[in-house]
């Protein structure tokens, strides 16, 4: 996975802007494909005959394919070169989401899935290396408000774009929408950038054969866990064990063999990066797993309509924005280390007032909560983005941009399946201790009609109020979670080191690379 260096390391290159747009507009087209048909799941289910359980593969088999493929995107780009790992990359995402656009049935959406995801991984950790070569170092954290931009939006934007095309067209929309981005894309990376240098590095087949295993494992334990009822499943503790033996064999690899390791252990000697790579976790977990919880709070609890709630939770979009604006005026003049504490502790804030939601409130709690969080969120990724690599030599950016981005991937993964599992379990649980009170003679019920707790109708109303408010108090306690994992982060940061202008700059004799 050793990589060569971009075509611009110490300056602003040529056609920037353009540059920036193509690669941005590939970055989000494979971000929205993270969420957007995820709302259109039932009219597919529907459209191809297929059982709730047959389903989660198209979503599963997505984020396999991804996952395994994002760590080989940087060996690749350093092989032949970062633009034609672009090209071919933005060429099969499109022709992926044209066939799952076409598809009759399950497999042939699945198999589309998966060309999906092993096209789409290397776009926003490529995108992200694009952008640190184009850009001089100072202008680092304005090329890395962008980037977060494209990556943080899209997951935001995806429910609401994905309902409102299902409803007024066809879930197959949901797919087609991609191919316009992807012409675009392609036409503006072909037009204005200009290839790396590449470096004939032999291909470490036992690492990444180990790394894969590891990854997909955990990726299919993680999405399959609470449906298997996680360590009582036979597949699941296999899964976890295949997991653990890849994960363990790569790291033995990597550390022993004497050639060139699929992951240069010399990424894992830069403060900047391994202390970047634990908050991107922290981040994924939080980020993501705030955005699998709150479409199905407000839809299935408060009643919203699939658009509605893609309006409410879009001012998340607008702080990470407007934090885009203030942090590019802070960076240079404020410690960063300041600024991402400040993240996190505005995150952390905004996950509190989180904790205090209830089913009569109004869509204003949900509207400020995520302005304020996305800004918080901005905060933190903006300059994390371009502080973890403000050290690293230029050299391992192809690599070390993969990693990262694969880091994000497992965060948000292990963060939505905890907080789903905490859902179903604490929501099962409230509701028995909340039934306990229900009795014709409790103070509570005193105003019911007795038929409440003696006729059929009556008891399953009576059962559908407890089940709501059981789910509302399993919510509040899983943002509580994520609140309590956000303000442990912030003592973390003084492990970052605030890079020197020499250090940032200064070239990487490995950086001289044969064509």
């Amino acid at each position: 996975m050793n990589a060569a260096t971009g075509a611009s390391l110490h300056g602003d290159a040529p056609n920037r802007g353009l540059i920036t747009l193509s690669v941005m507009l590939a970055s989000i087209m494979q971000a929205l494909d993270n969420t957007i048909a995820n709302v259109a799941l039932p009219r597919i289910q529907g459209s191809l005959s297929a059982t709730q359980d047959q389903m989660t593969w198209v979503l599963t088999s997505y984020i396999v394919a991804t996952a395994i493929m994002t760590p080989l995107a940087g060996w690749l780009a350093g092989r032949v070169g970062r633009k034609r790992v672009f090209l071919f990359s933005v060429v099969g995402f499109t022709a992926a989401s044209a066939l799952c656009g076409l598809a009759q049935s399950l497999p042939e959406i699945v198999a589309a899935r998966v060309l999906q995801g092993l096209c789409g991984a290397a776009l926003i950790p490529m995108s992200q290396a694009v952008l640190l070569d184009i850009n001089a170092p100072e202008h680092h954290a304005r090329a890395m408000s962008v980037w977060v931009m494209g990556v943080t939006v899209g997951p935001i934007l995806g429910p609401a774009l994905g309902g409102w095309l299902t409803d007024n067209y066809n879930w197959r929309w949901v797919f087609y929408i991609n191919l316009p981005i992807g012409i675009l894309s392609f036409a503006g990376i072909w037009l204005f950038m200009v290839e790396t240098k590449t470096k004939r590095t032999p291909f470490d087949f036992l690492g990444f054969l180990a790394l894969s295993v590891g990854i997909g494992a955990l990726q299919l334990m993680l999405d399959r866990g609470q449906q298997q009822d996680w360590f009582n499943s036979l597949e699941i503790w296999v899964e976890a064990i295949v997991s653990a033996l890849g994960f363990y064999l790569f790291v033995v690899h990597m550390l022993t063999t004497d050639k060139h390791p699929f992951v240069s252990p010399a990424l894992f000697r830069d403060r900047n990066f391994i202390t970047g790579n634990v908050f991107i976790f922290i981040v994924g977990v939080v980020l993501f797993a705030t955005l699998a919880l709150l479409p199905p709070l407000l839809q299935e609890l408060m009643g919203y309509p699939v658009v509605l709630t893609g309006l409410v939770t879009a001012p998340r979009g607008i702080g990470t924005l407007l934090a885009m604006v203030i942090v590019n005026r802070l960076m240079g003049r404020v410690d960063t280390r300041w600024i991402i504490a400040a993240g996190f502790l505005m995150t952390a804030w905004s996950l509190q007032h989180m904790t205090h939601f209830y089913l009569q409130m109004d869509s204003a709690q949900v509207v400020w909560t995520g302005l304020v969080q996305g800004l918080g969120t901005g905060f933190v990724y903006v300059p994390l983005a371009a502080i973890t690599f403000a050290t690293l030599s230029p050299v391992y950016r192809n690599e070390g941009t993969a990693l990262f981005s694969l880091v994000r991937n497992i965060g948000s993964s292990i963060g939505i399946s905890a907080v789903t599992t905490m859902l179903v379990r604490n929501t099962q649980m409230f509701h028995a201790r909340l039934a306990e009170a229900v009795t014709p003679y409790g103070d509570g019920l005193s105003a019911l009609p007795r038929a409440a707790l003696t006729t059929p109708q009556g008891l399953a109303a009576t059962n559908a109020g407890v089940t709501g408010q059981a789910a509302m108090l399993a919510y509040n306690n899983d943002f509580k979670m994520m609140m309590i994992l956000t303000l442990v982060a912030v003592p973390v940061v003084a492990l970052l080191r605030a890079p020197r202008a020499k250090q940032a700059t200064k070239p990487d004799p490995e950086a001289m690379v044969m064509e």
